[in-house]
């Protein structure tokens, strides 16, 4: 593992073109839950009935939006979360010139929260919410003021987290922004994430150079098309390759 580490450090230093695409597992260590682990928050039913993935849907949230918001305001907001070292890491190389963009499927904020500025965010935010009638926006402290489903001040319509729900697609634009970005990065740093998740995953398949990183205590589906494999916490590998 040192010869992995000691890899993926002069990688870091040599260039100043990186993109790091990341997912649920950048989170755990800031006290979230991921989605699709032994624990993760898809892996039982829950106590209304239904799955995760049905209550999380565009059709269920139209037809049972109590349901939904119930779930979502108990089970998804972690407010008072904070950066970890990963995070930390990923806004200091971009600070530093060397890291070009974040492309994320996590919806929690904290790399923003951390300082990163370019972030994609392929499935939204909830740190976003917006009215379905007049489109008002609103920031997450008006949604977590109240219990149940959230109204619209100006019109009492429905305002919703700015988060992609299945049935649901992902923004063309981010789409087509993270795609770039990935095509011609030097150093894709992946990380966090089991590469399950479709369309998302399938990005990394852009990729055209050499140095793919892939990040993540467990195997993915694109072990075999990466340069380099570490099978650790992402959190602990910046901090054991990196001065912040």
């Amino acid at each position: 593992m040192k010869e992995q580490l000691a890899q993926l450090q002069n990688w870091i230093y040599e260039s100043d073109n990186i993109v790091f695409f990341g997912g649920a597992g950048v989170s755990t260590e800031s006290g979230l839950p991921d989605f699709r682990s032994e624990n993760g928050i898809f892996s039982a039913m829950n106590e209304y009935g239904y799955r995760p993935e049905t209550i999380l849907s565009h059709s269920f949230f139209q037809q049972n939006p109590e349901v939904f918001f119930r779930y979502y305001k108990k089970t998804l907001l972690y407010p008072d979360a904070q950066p970890n070292d990963c995070h930390k890491a990923l806004a200091k190389l971009e600070a530093d010139g060397k890291l070009k963009a974040v492309i994320t499927q996590n919806i929690d904020d904290l790399h923003q929260k951390a300082g990163s500025k370019n972030v994609l965010e392929l499935h939204g935010t909830l740190y976003r919410n917006y009215c379905l009638k007049c489109r008002q926006e609103y920031p997450l402290d008006y949604v977590t003021k109240e219990e149940g489903v959230t109204r619209c001040s100006i019109c009492g319509g429905v305002v919703r987290p700015d988060v992609v729900l299945y049935e649901e697609s992902l923004n063309e634009r981010t789409i087509e922004k993270s795609v770039e970005y990935i095509a011609n990065a030097d150093v894709l740093i992946v990380g966090g994430t089991s590469l399950n998740v479709y369309p998302a995953a399938g990005l990394i398949n852009y990729y055209q150079g050499k140095k793919m990183v892939l990040i993540n205590k467990s195997t993915t589906p694109y072990d075999n098309k990466a340069s380099l494999i570490i099978t650790k916490s992402i959190g602990e590998v910046f901090r054991e390759i990196l001065d912040f």
